[in-house]
């Protein structure tokens, strides 16, 4: 197939930009970008498909890095309540008595969303039966790499989640990889999840790391969300900050670790992330509602590989990606205004950075 007469946006080292450009497809590769006369006159002859774009954009996917698709058929049910209330007494008691069928179409539902907003892969973010989702992706025709929410203890978890042993989250997690790792086609990979660090056990956290390490696979976690977790963890784990502090002392900070949201973290904690290859998901449309601001232009200023999500439907109300682009160039002026007004403008991400943090892979 030629894709051609488009703005193609190549993303590569040199960020290249065909005014009238082509791309040339053969099956699921792209072989070739370049000049649309180049690339019709060199392919043309082994092209089942010749499409003319009408100089319409043509880009590269965006990567949703944090997604619920458990919580795409609650869009609403948790609108103008603060986070522990939302989880709670909104979220949690919602999710816990999905069935398998409904974690099925709402993952549809939400993957349908997230393709019309330009998104071919997604990170979810922890939620409820993953068998559910692992046919929806297959039949959607998406990347992912799905997580199970686990928990093993803490407060506010509904009756049938309270009852789970630390082992039943551990071999669950190993058992789902077993089953769908790598499935689709190789378009489904199967990540380790850690929901929150107020809900887990140091052993669960520990055996995850190792875990992970073992099966060479990704860890998702949401991490410092609110200064009440960073309060809990300053009171029961016993460092002078909050939940990075704590994940740099036990050794759980590595490579793999994909940190959601990370907005209630200090320039130590900063420099944890950078030193451990931590990535990072901003998920700029809730931490506006909800969360707060994270420090984006610092952590990238740090070195720290920082990408974009929509987090879940209830959290937000919408799941395009596309919309939440323009948020960073928002978001950050608001938080420094006032006192540091003079240096608004410098407060601003550039366009090109965040369109490069939404397809970062």
């Amino acid at each position: 197939m030629i894709l051609h007469n488009a703005v193609v946006v190549t993303m590569d080292s040199d960020c290249r930009v065909f005014q009238n450009g082509a791309v040339f497809i053969d099956k699921d590769k792209i072989k070739a970008i370049g000049q649309s006369p180049d690339i019709l006159q060199q392919f043309s002859h082994v092209a089942h498909h010749i499409l003319d774009l009408h100089g319409q954009i043509l880009l590269p996917g965006f990567v949703n890095t944090h997604v619920h698709t458990s919580q795409q058929l609650g869009r609403g049910i948790a609108d103008d309540v603060d986070l522990m209330t939302w989880l709670h007494h909104r979220i949690w008691p919602y999710e816990s008595n999905m069935t398998e069928e409904d974690s099925y179409i709402s993952t549809l539902l939400c993957g349908v969303e997230l393709i019309h907003s330009g998104v071919t892969c997604f990170a979810e973010a922890g939620g409820q039966h993953v068998t559910g989702m692992a046919r929806a992706v297959e039949l959607l025709g998406l990347r992912a790499c799905l997580t199970d929410s686990v928990m093993d203890s803490g407060d506010g978890l509904p009756p049938s989640w309270g009852i789970r042993t630390t082992d039943e989250c551990l071999q669950s997690q190993k058992k789902l990889y077993e089953k769908h790792n790598n499935t689709a086609d190789g378009r489904i990979r199967i990540w380790l999840g850690i929901r929150q660090v107020m809900n887990c056990t140091d052993r669960l956290l520990l055996e995850t790391r190792d875990a992970g390490r073992e099966l060479k696979t990704g860890i998702h976690m949401h991490v410092a969300e609110i200064p009440y977790e960073n309060q809990v963890v300053m009171e029961t784990r016993k460092v002078d900050h909050g939940t990075v502090t704590f994940l740099d002392k036990i050794d759980f900070l590595q490579e793999n670790l994909l940190a959601a949201h990370t907005v209630c973290i200090n320039d130590t904690e900063i420099g944890f992330l950078s030193r451990s290859g931590v990535k990072v998901s901003h998920c700029p449309a809730s931490a506006m509602r909800m969360l707060g601001f994270a420090r984006i232009r610092e952590m990238l200023n740090a070195g720290i590989t920082v990408s974009l999500g929509t987090d879940g439907a209830p959290s937000n109300n919408r799941m395009s990606i596309d919309q939440g682009v323009p948020f960073p160039r928002v978001s950050l002026p608001v938080r420094l205004k006032s006192a540091f007004e003079k240096c608004r403008r410098k407060a601003f991400l550039k366009s090109l950075t965040v369109f490069t943090i939404a397809v970062k892979k």
